[in-house]
Order: C-alpha cells, then sequence, then structure tokens
C-alpha cells in the first residue's frame, strides 16, 4: 500500500483542532501555548523519559492515560514546571481541570505538557489566561502556529504528515515535535505529539506508539543527557471513518514509523550549535541490542561529534568508541566507512584520499558505517556535531 510522506508539513487529520499564540510564559514574547483538540472521542497512549525525576506533568499524564482516551493536548515552553514539588502538582491539574471546564470535558480527558527552564514555578495566572484564549483561537488551520509555540532552544518547528488510503477513505497521520538539547535516549529533551484520524483501539495505539518510538525517538542523541519531562503522545479519533487490521494496520505501522522517524532525524539535525546530523549504520552485530549499543557509543562520544565537525575523518575515535561501548566482537573483522569511504578494515586504517574525505565531510548529512563481522542484526542511530556554539548556549541558558 502507497504511502504519501512530507516533511516539514503538517496535514491536519480530519476533526483534530489547534492554536500556537504567546501568552506571556516567556520574556522574548515568542509564541510559547499550544493546544490540540479533537472533536470526538479518542483513543490516547504515551511514552515518557525514563529519567527517575520527573516533571510534574508527566506524573499527570501517565494517571490520565490509564483510561486509554484522551481528547486534548496542552503545552507550555518557557517553564518546565519540573522540580517544583507539590505546587508543581497542583498547578499541572489545575491546568487540566480548567481547561477541561473550558471546552467541556473532564480533567481527565487533557493531557498537560511543560518545556523549559526546571525549578521555577509555573506563572499560573498567565498560563490559565492563555489556555481560555485559546479555546477561543482553535482551528483547522492553527498547526504551524502550534509547532511553533511548543519550541524552547530550537531553530525551526518541526512537522511530519503521512497519509494512505483504505476503502476509499484517506487516513492521515501527522506529528509535531520540539527538542534541540538535552537529547539522549530514552528519550530526550523533547515532546512529540502524533494525531491520526484511523480507528484504533487505546491498546493498538499504545503498541503501534511503543514500537516506533524505539526505533526513531529513542535512537537520537544529541549530548547525552536526559531530561524530566520528556513526552510522545499520540491521539487516533477513527474520524476516517476506515477500521483497520492486517494490511491496513501494517499501512498505519508504516506511516506512523514515517512520520516519527522524521520527527526523530529533525531533532538531531537540529542540535543545539549542530551543522550536520550524522547517521550511524551499524550491521553485522550479534543481536540488536549489541548493534543498538555500539552505535550509541559512537553517537555520544564527543570526540567523533567534535571530528565530524573538524570535517576530520578519524576512524580511530570512531573504533575506540565502539570498542568501549561493552559489546563482543573482533576489531580485526570489523570495517568502518565514513562518507562512503572505507578508512577501517583488517585490524588497521586502509589508504584513502584524506581531501576527499575532508571535503565530503563539507556535507550537511554525514554517515558512518561500521560492520562488527559478527552477525545479522543492524542498527540506525542519529546524533550532531558538537561545536562551539553547543557551549555557548548552554552556559548562558538560564542567564
Amino acid at each position: 500500500m502507497a504511502i504519501h510522506f512530507e516533511e516539514n508539513v503538517f496535514t491536519a487529520p480530519t476533526g483534530f483542532r489547534a492554536v500556537g499564540l504567546a501568552v506571556g510564559i516567556k520574556e522574548s514574547g515568542a509564541k510559547d501555548l499550544a493546544l490540540i483538540v479533537s472533536d470526538r472521542d479518542t483513543s490516547a497512549a504515551g511514552v515518557f523519559t525514563t529519567n527517575r525525576v520527573q516533571a510534574a506533568p508527566v506524573h499527570l499524564n501517565r494517571t490520565h492515560l490509564q483510561s486509554g482516551t484522551a481528547r486534548a493536548i496542552i503545552v507550555n515552553s518557557g517553564n518546565a514546571n519540573a522540580c517544583t514539588g507539590k505546587p508543581g502538582d497542583q498547578d499541572a491539574a489545575r491546568t487540566a481541570q480548567e481547561l477541561a471546564n473550558a471546552l467541556s470535558l473532564s480533567a481527565e480527558d487533557v493531557l498537560v505538557n511543560s518545556t523549559g527552564v526546571i525549578g521555577v514555578p509555573l506563572p499560573m495566572d498567565v498560563l490559565l489566561k492563555g489556555a481560555q484564549e485559546a479555546v477561543r483561537g482553535l482551528g483547522e488551520g492553527g498547526w504551524g502556529d502550534a509547532a511553533e509555540a511548543i519550541m524552547t532552544t530550537d531553530t525551526r518547528p518541526k512537522t511530519a504528515s503521512a497519509t494512505f488510503v483504505v476503502e476509499e477513505a484517506t487516513i492521515t497521520v501527522s506529528g509535531m515535535a520540539k527538542g534541540a538539547g538535552m537529547i539522549a535516549p530514552n528519550m530526550a529533551t523533547m515532546l512529540g505529539f502524533i494525531v491520526t484520524d484511523a480507528d484504533l483501539d487505546p491498546a493498538e495505539l499504545q503498541s503501534q506508539l511503543s514500537r516506533s518510538v524505539q526505533t526513531s525517538f529513542n535512537c537520537i542523541t544529541v549530548d547525552g543527557d536526559m531530561s524530566t519531562n520528556d513526552t510522545v503522545l499520540a491521539l487516533a479519533n477513527g474520524a476516517s471513518g476506515s477500521s483497520l487490521s492486517g494490511d491496513d494496520l501494517d499501512a498505519f505501522a508504516a506511516a506512523l514509523d514515517c512520520v516519527c522517524t522524521s520527527l526523530a532525524r529533525q531533532i538531531a539535525r537540529d542540535g543545539e550549535g549542530a551543522t550536520k546530523l550524522i547517521t550511524i549504520e551499524v550491521t553485522g552485530a550479534p543481536d540488536a541490542d549489541s548493534a543498538r549499543t555500539v552505535g550509541l557509543s559512537v553517537a555520544n562520544s564527543n570526540l567523533v561529534k567534535t571530528a565530524v565537525f573538524g570535517r576530520d575523518p578519524n576512524w580511530g575515535r570512531i573504533l575506540c568508541a565502539a570498542g568501549y561501548a561493552g559489546v563482543d566482537f573482533d576489531a580485526d573483522r570489523t570495517t568502518v566507512s565514513i562518507v562512503g569511504i572505507p578508512i577501517y578494515a583488517s585490524g588497521g586504517g586502509v589508504p584513502f584520499d584524506h581531501e576527499a574525505a575532508v571535503e565530503a565531510l563539507g556535507a550537511d548529512e554525514i554517515t558512518i558505517d561500521i560492520d562488527l563481522g559478527a552477525g545479522d542484526a543492524v542498527a540506525t542511530l542519529y546524533t550532531c556535531d558538537l561545536t562551539y556554539d553547543y557551549v555557548r548556549i548552554n552556559a548562558e541558558y538560564t542567564t
């Protein structure tokens, strides 16, 4: 079944509305509040950070998702409502209740999300006033503003959409995400929101989301740091009128994977201060976990990331990072290529055109291929280069 996919595009699924606006949470005056609402009953699913320190909205959403349903997602940026104690929990719950009242829903139908500075109380008067304004501004064309409103240190909105046809009905899967720093599995300082008019029960939606996140959002790293608010939510309202099974369900899985993988790549590409997206392909591993472990070890290596920034085809850094990953493999059977140029094999470096490699490393997207020669398992990881600007951005984050 053909999947039509578009990156940096948000095609609104039937029955959803959105809005994004500036309400005054960010001192800069930039957009800082987004609202997504389904006009009908909706299956809901979520995947959350594994950090032991979790923000108030994460606790609230875990509770609200126990029913497997939700109708609204509210997101504020500029303040994480994390490490704010019991008052933070109360603020998250009050946000859900006030918004539910405005939308004639129950509080459990509302999923609350925050992102920004940790340890600062939410400006509730500003937030709740903004939520009322957001309800009044809901529309079918508000998706671009919503994608912008969830950003923090992002340099651009991140959106993707996929469609396919079932029984003459077009099914849409669309998503938006934010994230640029504190990015590391499982998951990152990121928020992701997927909406679809497919007809899926909550258990199937949760299964599909968890599976897709594992090979997309859980395969990116910018700096190895994991945050407190990381969340991916999915809503499926069935407004397309077509139930899914068999090949149709496979098509939905493929569409969801297209959207999640695109958003994950966009996050890695927009890493704080980054100039290049780095894709690490690990093949020949004894099992999938080993492939992923080696790939993440290389992706998290500051020496590898700075070498890519400096256009240095230094295979020693790549092999070293693979070697300390804790996976059993034979270095003499391992091969390494960078930007398609073989640079290591049979236990040592191989002759290559250094100048051509330096020139190739000037591209916006760089691929590192590592074949461990130890099996058939594979993994793909995404990261970015490490630049001077990463230090500047994070040195000045709260000052």
